[in-house]
């Protein structure tokens, strides 16, 4: 019987060695694949990430203040501020000529200037929270940073339906307050836009209602008194709770069923001598410039003071010049010697019959201004006026 023939062929070493070889290059290549394909799995999904959360939040980048005089008539709210905090409850609208603050039970809001000042002419319109606005504290003001910062105050403080509210304004440089003046408006600021101006300049402080002074704080170095004029400020303004003393010194608290409450700004303007943090100069300091700004000299002649004297009597219910029962020594000398006594029946005669229409002429003991870019309320412990 013939059996067939038995030709096997055995792998050599040398093929065997060639398919390891091809073995481990085909693995590397699958690794290669798999990481580029994570790579780019990853990138997408990150890009898709940003995406989205760019559409909820965009954190603000400007530029620092230039080195030239500023003139913004109706100028645009996206050019000149930026909302600081509070997240979606401040917006801007209308092609950047209104913005709205607003306050909810979580948070309130606030923007402020990209640009800081050292002297400047402001005026913004503000129309407030509308209603039972109590508990609402509504801000605008000027401020540096630091313990020994300077500070112009508009602060105006809500109160329930059909009680006015009460303007709030104080004055610090160098740190020091307690230079708190309170009024009634004479129409209701929920109806319409006002304007609210301040003029800060090397010779005084007005801060003025619809064109009408109402305040005036001169620079009276000559007797000791510090002035508001070696720190830059920026513009600041808020909307946020302070139910716990703001009206009728807490007794009312904010009713979160009406909840959002919003105040809007329009039509801001200012001539202004910017500061530059990096020359540490201000457009202003130039002859030429000094020359081409009257504001820069302005101050009230004899009969607009008069003219705010009047208007004093009439819609002022506190002074802190009046109030011996806060300063038993004696207010600051800028108050003059007469303040401290011979107005002083006039000025409880006038708090008391105002308070029994209103109880919230409050001053607080230890005012101190909201952090920047922050939440936390300008909340301050208070004292009661008998």
């Amino acid at each position: 019987m013939a059996y067939p023939s038995r030709n096997y062929s055995y792998p050599t070493r040398s093929s065997s060695r060639s398919s390891i070889h091809y073995l481990i290059l085909l693995a590397f290549a699958a690794v290669l694949v798999f990481k580029v394909d994570v790579l780019i799995s990853q990138s997408i999904f990150a890009a898709r990430r940003r995406a989205s959360t760019s559409r909820n939040f965009v954190r603000p980048t400007y530029r620092r203040a230039s080195s030239s005089i500023t003139g913004f008539t109706n100028g645009t709210f996206n050019r000149n501020f930026v909302l600081s905090w509070g997240e979606e409850r401040g917006k801007i609208l209308e092609h950047g000529e209104l913005l709205t603050l607003s306050l909810d039970r979580k948070s309130g809001s606030g923007f402020e200037s990209k640009k800081e000042y050292l002297f400047a002419k402001i005026d913004m319109q503000i129309k407030l929270v509308p209603g039972n606005s109590a508990g609402t504290v509504t801000t605008y003001y000027l401020s540096s940073e630091g313990s020994a910062h300077d500070e112009i105050d508009f602060e105006f403080l809500g109160n329930s339906t059909g009680n006015p509210y009460t303007l709030h304004t104080n004055v610090f440089s160098q740190g020091k307050g307690d230079r708190e003046q309170q009024f009634f408006l004479w129409f209701d600021p929920t109806e319409d836009f006002h304007t609210y101006s301040i003029l800060w300049n090397p010779k005084c402080i007005i801060l003025s209602v619809d064109g009408k002074p109402i305040r005036e704080f001169k620079n009276m170095e000559s007797i000791g008194v510090p002035y508001l004029k070696g720190q830059p400020m920026r513009i600041y303004s808020s909307l946020w709770n302070a139910d716990e003393w703001a009206t009728q010194h807490g007794l009312v608290k904010t009713d979160w069923s009406l909840a959002p409450f919003t105040a809007s700004y329009r039509n801001f303007s200012a001539e202004a001598c910017i500061w530059s943090p990096r020359t540490r100069k201000s457009s202003c300091e130039s002859t030429d410039s000094a020359k081409s700004n009257s504001w820069l000299t302005e101050e009230l002649d004899s009969r607009a003071r008069e003219k705010m004297k009047q208007l004093q009597q009439k819609y002022m219910v506190y002074n802190y010049c009046e109030d011996p029962w806060r300063f038993p020594q004696g207010p600051g000398p800028e108050c003059g010697s007469k303040s401290k006594i011979n107005r002083q029946s006039n000025s409880n005669n006038n708090i008391n019959t105002n308070a029994n229409n209103n109880d919230n002429i409050i001053v607080p003991r230890k005012p101190r201004r909201p952090r920047r870019r922050s939440r936390s309320k300008r909340a301050n412990k208070v004292a009661q006026i008998d």
